[in-house]
């Protein structure tokens, strides 16, 4: 009876002891969290803005009123290239802009402008493992009036951040985005061309920057922007593209990513691209599915423009499904043709059973491909299971494909008065 009371007793003052040890280390951790926050409450205050700003999915914003430039010293300012020696994004300007996303500090950072510099990585950097990498592809153009403007750019940020959600990286309000671009081409407004026939390229790029392996959504990022002044983006070749449209390589599939401008839709297309060039052509026409649904042209959109068996008049361009990229030039096209108001606009599936057919009853009219670094090309022939579908593109007096070019370029280089350009100030 004694033994069987004085194990009672112990087995009641060990429950206790476990008690009071899981009380304290609740205490202990309370206080330790309590300790965190105090830590990092002055970050976060630091980084506060007015409550009445709008809302992004990231936690906070940067700024254009919290960007500070610093300028090139005199002997770091690189020569210019004559635009007759133009090409496609081999030279660069003097200056750059960078933005740090870091969550451990709250958030977005501050932004700024700096000279042009190599980026300096961790080497398990998720850019590098996972291919957490979105970029937009813009330009600015110097006028008649000798002003520089942009081309759409809300545009491009709207679908940048859309790329970001896709990314698990940070969005940003895209207004913010656009005024610091604005800022670094002003800086560098030296290096946008006098010239109808070139431009300044603009490539903002954001990357996942975390030094950690494992696939997981990005802590730490950074959003940068570059600058090229280029001329045209095919070189050595004619006004028209020739195309090889294999089905054995596909660039995108429902549920992918072939709507988002990331940098894994375009590495793995370039195998495709060396075949196309060793037969002597220009570009790939990506296909789809089993009855080869046509995509995308290399890095464009594409429209189709014929007739149809009762002779009327039809521009056709793929749907926004999610196998094709929404371009922005895509979208001024089909805004400017359904204003002008004289044909029949479709955006539908397109295969290359109708191309064909379209072709042997002579109704296919034009082919061509849209973007901006392209803006509009022209397409020859089509090589297609060992045969070449020969395009009359360029065979008509007045193009309806030149005509929304020359419309376009007329709006870019100030000819028209527009709201799709506005000045740089």
């Amino acid at each position: 009876m004694f033994t069987s009371t004085k194990q009672c007793y112990c087995k009641l003052i060990l429950q206790f002891q476990h008690k009071l040890k899981q009380t304290s280390k609740q205490a202990s951790r309370a206080c330790s969290l309590k300790v965190k926050q105090i830590i990092n409450e002055p970050l976060l205050e630091e980084r506060k803005y007015d409550e009445t700003d709008d809302e992004t999915d990231s936690e906070i914003t940067f700024r254009f009123k919290d960007l500070t430039t610093t300028l090139c010293n005199p002997d770091q300012l690189r020569a210019k290239p004559d635009v007759a020696d133009l090409k496609f994004g081999h030279v660069f300007t003097d200056h750059m802009m960078k933005v740090f996303y870091h969550k451990k500090l709250g958030g977005w950072q501050k932004p700024v402008i700096i000279p042009f510099e190599n980026i300096s990585l961790h080497p398990a950097a998720k850019v590098l493992h996972y291919a957490v990498e979105l970029f937009e592809g813009m330009k600015a153009y110097r006028g008649v009036d000798d002003k520089v403007r942009l081309f759409r750019p809300d545009l491009n940020m709207k679908r940048m951040n859309r790329s970001a959600q896709s990314s698990g990286l940070p969005t940003f309000q895209e207004e913010e985005m656009i005024e610091c671009i604005k800022r670094l081409i002003q800086v560098d407004e030296e290096w946008v061309p006098h010239s109808e026939a070139s431009s300044l390229y603009i490539r903002p790029t954001f990357i996942g920057i975390d030094g950690t392996l494992g696939v997981h959504q990005s802590d730490s990022a950074l959003l940068y922007t570059i600058l090229c002044p280029v001329g045209g983006y095919f070189e050595g070749t004619k006004e028209s593209v020739s195309l090889l449209a294999d089905p054995s390589y596909v660039r995108a599939w429902p549920g992918g990513s072939g709507d988002k401008k990331v940098g894994s839709n375009y590495g793995p297309t370039i195998r495709a691209q060396k075949k196309a060039n060793q037969k002597g052509l220009q570009q790939v026409l990506w296909l789809y599915g089993p009855d080869h649904q046509i995509t995308e042209v290399g890095t464009m959109n594409i429209f189709l423009f014929y007739k149809d068996e009762f002779g009327v008049k039809r521009l056709a361009t793929p749907p926004l499904t999610g196998l094709i990229l929404p371009g922005v030039i895509r979208q001024s096209i089909l805004q400017l043709c359904e204003q002008w108001g004289e044909f029949v606009i479709e955006q539908r599936t397109i295969t290359m059973a109708e191309v064909i057919n379209l072709q042997l009853s002579d109704r296919l009219l034009e082919m061509f491909g849209s973007g901006t670094a392209a803006i509009v090309s022209p397409i020859s022939s089509i090589e297609y299971l060992g045969q070449t579908i020969q395009i009359p593109t360029t065979e008509h007096q007045n193009p309806l494909y030149r005509r929304v070019r020359e419309e376009l370029k007329a709006i870019q280089y100030g000819h028209i008065d527009h709201p799709w350009a506005p000045k740089i100030d």
